[in-house]
């Protein structure tokens, strides 16, 4: 089969045949795959930011938001049947350990993490678990909801933990209206009262988020700050959801944030750099946000089969996998990106 594998760091990604993957456990699940998101933690990988952490012996098939048809299973599989539709929790977890029994399963102790570390769905079928396949609904189409696997689940968790903690008139802003932002706004409009401002450099990013539902839409010109703490009678906001988490994001999410406020940190690059006396002094939370359980998983799939979550997508045949790295880098995708092999 066809893949797109990561060859060395500091390098370019190839596209080479190998081996279809086969079923070797009774749990086991062969997805053929119908989409796979293109992210920015693919060009990380690609910098050598994941070396140490994934430990991944190259080569290695990337992505890690993934989507598509079963086409076959292990002999104890009764969740899903070969021809289901189907989206991929990104992790493979054990189901035994105390964090996945708790349901905290992004926390199993010996989870593998396709496209990280091991192979991943840049490519035409990928093999992976019982456990982390979720059945979509007939109206759903795999290349229309894969990124919602990693990009969609991980706004979908930082933004239940806001709707959570978070009271109708409460201010939420939102720093980054891209790929995982434009879905994070409208998870917060679907599950809760909260009122959403969003705050982008490009102004085609804050015109689609007010678009799709946010109350106010804020281009960062560097009156932004301002401009929230006016928007909440200088208190600042209740919290801050961070998608961007690099380029002086934090510094100024900081300053958004009113006392006893939350920050979730989604995005990453960047160094939190805030003296220790005003955490305490102000009670501010600093809250980090990996990816989401597969109840998560679960659940953004019913808000997107109810239409309330909507993927705005842009896609590439697999052979022109590097268009769409560099497009995304480039900063020209509004939303997302997906390959489709």
């Amino acid at each position: 089969m066809k893949a797109v594998q990561v060859v060395g760091y500091h390098t370019g990604l190839q596209l080479t045949e190998i081996p279809e993957p086969t079923i070797e456990g009774p749990l086991d699940v062969i997805v053929r795959i119908g989409g796979a998101g293109v992210c920015r933690t693919d060009l990380h990988i690609l910098e050598g930011q994941w070396e140490a952490k994934s430990g991944v012996a190259l080569p290695y098939t990337i992505g890690h938001e993934n989507a598509g048809w079963v086409h076959a299973v292990g002999d104890a599989v009764t969740n899903v049947a070969v021809g289901d539709k189907v989206i991929l929790h990104p992790l493979i977890t054990c189901g035994l350990c105390r964090a996945c029994r708790s349901g905290d399963d992004v926390h199993c102790q010996a989870s593998k993490f396709p496209g990280i570390d091991v192979d991943g769905g840049y490519a035409e079928y990928l093999r992976t678990t019982a456990r982390s396949v979720v059945r979509i609904d007939d109206s759903l189409e795999p290349a229309d909801v894969a990124a919602l696997a990693d990009a969609g689940l991980t706004a979908y968790h930082a933004v239940a933990k806001v709707a959570r903690t978070t009271r109708p008139g409460d201010v939420c802003v939102v720093i980054g209206a891209g790929g995982l932002g434009h879905i994070g706004i409208q998870v917060l409009k679907a599950i809760s009262a909260v009122t959403v401002v969003v705050i982008d450099r490009n102004p085609d990013a804050v015109d689609l988020a007010v678009k799709i539902g946010a109350d106010h839409g804020i281009v960062a010109d560097g009156r932004h700050i301002d401009r929230v703490l006016d928007l909440t009678g200088g208190h600042g906001a209740e919290a801050v959801v961070d998608f961007v988490g690099e380029g002086g994001a934090t510094r100024e999410g900081i300053a958004m944030l009113r006392r006893a406020g939350n920050y979730y940190v989604v995005g990453y690059g960047e160094n939190i750099d805030v003296p220790t006396i005003d955490v305490i002094s102000t009670e501010i939370n600093f809250i980090g946000n990996l990816v989401g359980s597969y109840n998560d998983l679960q659940e953004l799939m019913t808000l997107a089969a109810q239409g309330k979550v909507t993927l705005h997508t842009t896609t590439y045949p697999l052979a022109n996998f590097q268009q769409a790295l560099d497009d995304l880098d480039a900063g020209r995708v509004r939303g997302r990106a997906i390959l489709v092999p």
